[in-house]
This record gives structure tokens, C-alpha cells and sequence, in this order.
């Protein structure tokens, strides 16, 4: 089983920069898109559905906001819509599919970049979100966690952890519920199989040199419960795809 979780801020942007042929080299079975910002009315999904995806998509109240969506070319056996707590699912943060004993979560993670405000809302939503999946987790020991989860958690993490100590993002509270978070049952799958510093999936595109300097941040993650640890197969970054500020990471797991 192959997964992809993508940040694509804006999926009709993607589109018009090439998404749909890069589809057509089939990089995954289940694609976890993050910040669609749009309906599922909005796009002509023919020629995705004629690669062989359904897809399922939860978006904001807001029109051109946030979203989540998933393509699939495996059958779910379920799909749930939203996590039950009104602010995020209003802001359409989350989808569930189920797949046999694996249940897999795409999230989008509040950024807490414009103000306060967000922030606060930013650190409400960790919380809730954290006991949610440890609710989930009782019922269901087997959860892959896709998504933006807009927090660099180590200094590994991000090119400049000393001009970011105070950059949303990479505030000691955000980094501190990522550890919390990891130490609660959750396994970072990229440092499974990659220890090595200047990996990112996220690059500011107020300056276009910092993609080509790789001045980036590693923001999006795909974590596993500990129990599915023995069915790691491989996880990947993909910098070189480029139809968002974001790329997709990538994992691979025995089911």
C-alpha cells in the first residue's frame, strides 16, 4: 500500500501546473491532499476517476479555504467526514478512510500564521485533535496520521532553527505537543528510514530563491501507530514535484 500526503494549496492551481500528468505516473495508491480549497463540484474529476481514483472530499464552509480530500485506487471500506469538534470540521481539517484493520487520517493542521487568534485556535485544535486520536486509538490500535500537521519538530526540521524560535510553526509549545504526540504511541515514518539533515516539504514563496536554496521546512508528515511499525516498507520526500509550496511525502507499508 502506497500513500502519499500532499499539501497542494489549491487543487485547481495544482491542476494547471500539471498534477493530473503527474497522476499518470501513478506515485501512489491512496493520495492524502491537504488545503484543496475548493468543492468537490468546483473540479472535473473525470480524468482522475479514468486513472482508476474515487475520491472523497471534506471542504470548509468557506468558500476557497482550507479542505481535505483523498483519491484512492483501493477500495475503502469506510469513509468518515470531520472529527465531531464544530470549528474544525466547519473549517473542513479532516477525513477518514478505513481499510480493513487500518483506519488512515488525512489532516490539515491550523497554521496559527495570521495572528493571535489562530494561534490560540491553533493550540485548541492540537489538543482536541490529540485526544481524538487517542479515542480513535483504543478502538483501532492500526491509524496512519497523513497531512499537514504545519509544525517543524526538531531543528533537523527547518534550514534556520535559530531565526524561527519565535516563527509560528516552530514555537517551543508546538514543538513540545509534537513530542507529547510521538511519545503517546505515534512513529515519525520518514526518520524510520531517513536521519539525514536538509529534508523539507515546505518552502516560503514569498522569495523564490528558497526552493532553490532549499531554505525549506519539513512540515508534512505521515506518522503510524507503533503497532504498524513492523510494516514500514519505505517512505520518501519528493522536492522535485512542484505544484504547490509544499511536495508530497510518501510511504509504503505491507498490508
Amino acid at each position: 500500500m502506497r500513500i502519499i500526503s500532499y499539501n497542494v494549496n489549491g487543487i485547481r492551481a495544482a491542476i494547471k501546473k500539471g498534477f493530473i500528468d503527474w497522476l499518470k505516473t501513478n506515485p501512489a495508491d491512496v493520495i492524502c491532499l491537504q488545503e484543496t480549497k475548493a468543492t468537490e463540484s468546483d473540479v472535473d474529476m473525470k480524468e482522475i476517476e479514468n486513472l482508476g481514483f474515487e475520491h472523497h472530499w471534506f471542504s470548509a464552509n468557506k468558500k476557497g479555504y482550507s479542505g481535505v480530500a483523498i483519491l484512492s485506487k483501493i477500495k475503502p471500506t469506510s469513509v468518515k467526514k470531520g472529527n465531531g469538534h464544530y470549528e474544525s470540521d466547519f473549517e473542513g481539517r479532516v477525513i477518514e478512510m478505513q481499510f480493513g484493520d487500518i483506519k488512515l487520517i488525512n489532516a490539515y493542521f491550523p497554521s496559527g500564521t495570521s495572528g493571535e487568534e489562530r494561534q490560540v485556535f491553533k493550540y485548541k485544535w492540537l489538543d482536541e485533535f490529540l485526544k481524538y486520536l487517542n479515542q480513535e486509538k483504543k478502538k483501532n490500535p492500526k491509524i496512519i496520521l497523513c497531512g499537514d500537521y504545519n509544525i517543524a519538530h526538531q531543528e533537523i526540521d527547518i534550514h534556520d532553527p535559530k531565526g524561527n524560535k519565535n516563527t509560528t510553526g516552530f514555537l517551543p509549545e508546538e514543538r513540545a505537543w509534537m513530542t507529547k504526540f510521538l511519545e503517546s504511541g505515534w512513529i515519525d515514518s520518514f526518520r524510520e528510514f531517513h536521519k539525514e539533515p536538509h529534508r523539507y516539504s515546505w518552502w516560503s514563496q514569498r522569495f523564490p530563491s528558497v526552493r532553490l536554496n532549499n531554505k525549506g521546512w519539513r512540515i508534512d508528515y505521515i506518522t503510524v501507530t507503533e503497532s504498524l511499525i513492523n510494516q514500514l516498507k519505505e517512505a520518501e520526500i519528493y522536492p522535485d514535484v512542484k505544484h504547490s509550496d509544499h511536495c508530497p511525502v510518501y510511504l509504503e507499508i505491507k498490508h
